[in-house]
């Protein structure tokens, strides 16, 4: 049990957390990391678990929002677990860590920059060796279908290792399917997206769509919406060009309400014609 500090309420730690993930997942993030921030517990595993989720939702608002927020959040999670013997936590926070990195990596100035191009090759390898230590470190199922999923895109957008990154996206639709809306989700919008990349537009409508739903059910806000981004690409690519120019104009509207910057532009960049799937031409400039 624990309190919240203003009211003194008694709650199930797993309940506060529980609900921060849920307004995080709805675009409330500052809201959510105030609930954590709010919650004492003289617990020091307790702790520990406010410390790891609110460095979770610190790096969802970070990617969403274009902040710089989630590096203070590890530092505070990292002192929180010290001296501790919590397994699941300390992969969640590793896990945290190897996910900042390879943001950090993948978006350079604002812009996404794919493949190994411009980067330090010891800084890439040491990102996939922190992944597959990852799938070998995971204390569950999910845990490890989530370790895969982010293997596969740091070979897919990091590496360029296209082939080699589709059966780690397929061994985490397994593990989503099995437990996690949100992993399968994400498996399927990078399943997608490699349906697309090979003219296959049934295949990616089909997956897109269940990915569009699944994020749906899980109260994703930003996530749906990107994926209802990658509809509109779709429906201009067959032809539709006002349905994708109003899924498109929809989402621009609602990320730009929300926050979610990053989402905002990229649909704002879909309006005046450019393709949100397609890499740019050349990274190094």
């Amino acid at each position: 049990m624990t309190k919240t500090s203003t009211h003194h309420a008694s709650l199930p730690l797993p309940e506060v957390i529980a609900a921060a993930r849920e307004l995080a997942r709805a675009g409330r993030w500052q809201r959510a990391l105030r609930l954590l921030d709010s919650t004492v517990t003289a617990e020091r595993p307790e702790r520990a678990a406010l410390a790891v989720a609110a460095a979770e939702i610190a790096l969802e608002h970070d990617w969403f929002g274009g902040t710089d927020t989630a590096g203070a959040r590890i530092a505070v999670a990292d002192v929180a677990l010290a001296g501790l013997t919590e397994p699941a936590a300390r992969w969640d926070l590793e896990f945290v860590r190897l996910r900042r990195a390879y943001f950090r990596i993948l978006v350079r100035d604002g812009r996404f920059r794919f493949g190994p191009a411009g980067k330090d090759p010891a800084e890439t390898a040491e990102l996939r060796r922190r992944s597959e230590e990852l799938c070998g470190q995971a204390t569950d199922g999910v845990r490890r279908g989530w370790a895969r999923m982010y293997l596969g895109l740091i070979l897919d957008n990091v590496f360029a290792e296209r082939e080699a990154a589709r059966s780690h996206y397929e061994l985490a639709l397994r593990a989503g399917e099995s437990g996690d809306d949100l992993l399968a989700r994400e498996a399927l919008r990078h399943l997608g997206d490699h349906d697309h990349d090979n003219l296959d537009h049934a295949g990616a409508l089909e997956r897109w769509s269940r990915a569009t739903a699944l994020g749906a059910r899980a109260g994703n806000v930003p996530g749906t919406l990107s994926q209802q981004l990658l509809l509109a690409v779709l429906a201009r690519d067959g032809g539709d060009e006002p349905a994708a120019t109003a899924l498109a104009t929809e989402v621009a509207r609602w990320a730009e309400a929300m926050g979610a910057s990053r989402l905002a532009t990229q649909a704002t960049a879909f309006l005046t014609g450019t393709d949100p799937t397609a890499p740019p031409k050349n990274n190094d400039s």
